[in-house]
């Protein structure tokens, strides 16, 4: 299948963590086949998702005869068996799916994943985790961490930045941070350059490299 905005996907595993992907996935108008080994959980989601199965995700018959290696992307959202998640995602690779996201519960299974097949990997506690640790550990409203050193932070702008346009702040040689959008209160998100000024009350997005971002988000 080539790939689109709205390529079809496949999601493995329908705990908490695999339903709500289904769902949202499934409401963002992509449409899904949604696959687990337990049959009430199937029957709970029937009239939900237009595509559900009841099947062995770790019995490449069972894949084969959903069609599932016809599918570009798929979902290993099983988090309880890891012997089930890591042999699904062995399976998937081997019937060449060529994007596959697999859920990890700790760094270790993240890596195995990796090694047998997962081209991207998720640790949803672990990383929201450590995103509501940044959060609550200083002054932002929000954080992204896009990079293994790069974030994107959500702030206020601290007063020297205030009634002054951007580009004659020196803001990336004095801070090595760049704000890259703009919310004033009422208002809603818009791009910022060198002739925007910001005023107490706005809410910016600040990007850089995480340490550097988090100390300028101190300053707010």
């Amino acid at each position: 299948m080539a790939e689109s905005s709205r390529v079809p996907v496949v999601v493995i595993g329908l705990g908490r963590f695999g339903s709500a992907l289904a769902l949202e996935l499934a409401t963002r108008g992509t449409e899904v086949l949604a696959i687990d080994v337990r049959p009430k959980i199937v029957q709970s989601l029937a009239g939900r998702l237009t595509h559900v199965a009841a099947a062995d995700s770790t019995d490449i018959d069972a894949l084969r005869e959903l069609g599932v290696g016809e599918f570009y992307r798929a979902v290993v959202a099983i988090g309880g068996d890891l012997e089930a998640s890591i042999l699904t995602t062995s399976l998937l690779d081997e019937l060449g799916v060529d994007d596959i996201w697999a859920k990890a519960v700790t760094l270790q299974h993240r890596t195995i994943l990796e090694r047998v097949g997962a081209h991207h990997t998720v640790l949803p506690e672990h990383d929201m985790g450590e995103r509501v640790a940044h959060m609550v550990s200083g002054r932002m409203l929000d954080y992204i961490e896009v990079d293994e050193d790069f974030a994107l932070v959500k702030t206020h702008p601290p007063k020297d930045l205030v009634g002054v346009p951007l580009g004659e702040t020196r803001l990336r040689s004095r801070h090595g941070v760049t704000v890259v959008s703009v919310k004033s209160p009422g208002e809603s998100f818009t791009y910022a350059d060198a002739d925007t000024i910001l005023q107490y009350g706005d809410v910016i997005l600040v990007a850089g490299p995480i340490a550097k971002a988090e100390r300028f988000a101190e300053r707010a």
